[in-house]
């Protein structure tokens, strides 16, 4: 008869929980933080065991890790749903401490800098998102909001909505931002015939459309640096 194999059961040195606290954090491998979520094995595999084979799914990247679903991660035998949810909630927490807001207005000053604010927010998406940063008169972030949610290929972008929430925060000038899951940064023709739509009804209103951004894991296409703007 097998016996489950809990962390409790271990030597001391190697309970992650334990080994946590006697020499911190950093001393634990990804397979022992991901045994610490888990909380217990399998009759046959301990959950240091488990987060290994999880692991190696991912060719040991955390980055592929962060993009396992809940039902992906139950396909592990022990990884049940609320475990699954455990390790969903965890990577999703990860991803929102990056762009935790900080209580000094961030101001813009060049394209990379917009970048880096904006990268968190799709990291390790599989489907497509569209943003809008509002901006002051002197480029300090007033708000920066989720407009839509899309599939894999596209989602929605509504001009009423983005004017709308641009007028009630007077704001001065507006970013756009959209990912691409493929990781291809090349526009494509509905990207730049929306972009040219709400830069025109911008002008108009006297409501500057500074630039929109096409982000990847890997990098960005801007429009204003490539005269699309």
């Amino acid at each position: 008869m097998f016996t489950k194999l809990t962390i409790k059961s271990w030597a001391e040195d190697d309970r992650p929980r334990e080994k946590m606290l006697l020499k911190g954090k950093n001393a634990l491998s990804d397979a022992e933080l991901i045994a610490i979520l888990i909380g217990s094995g399998t009759p046959t595999k301990s959950a240091v065991q488990l987060g290994q084979e999880i692991l190696q799914y991912c060719n040991n990247n955390l980055q592929d890790f962060s993009k396992l679903t809940i039902k992906e991660l139950m396909q592990f035998k022990g990884i049940g749903e609320a475990k699954a949810i455990s390790l969903y909630a965890a990577t999703e927490l990860g991803r929102r401490r990056k762009y935790s807001e900080t209580n000094e207005p961030l101001r813009l000053t060049s394209v990379e800098k917009t970048y880096e604010l904006l990268k968190p927010f799709f990291l390790d998406l599989t489907h497509e998102e569209f943003y809008v940063v509002y901006l002051s008169r002197s480029n300090k972030v007033l708000s920066t909001k989720l407009l839509s949610i899309g599939g894999r290929t596209g989602t929605i972008a509504d001009g009423k909505i983005i004017f709308k929430e641009a007028l009630a925060l007077n704001a001065c000038g507006i970013i756009l931002a959209h990912n691409h899951p493929s990781g291809n940064l090349k526009p494509s023709d509905s990207d730049v015939r929306l972009t040219n739509e709400l830069h025109k009804f911008g002008k108009m209103i006297d409501l500057q459309i500074i630039d929109h951004l096409i982000i990847t894991d890997d990098g960005f296409f801007s429009f204003a640096r490539n005269g699309l703007i």
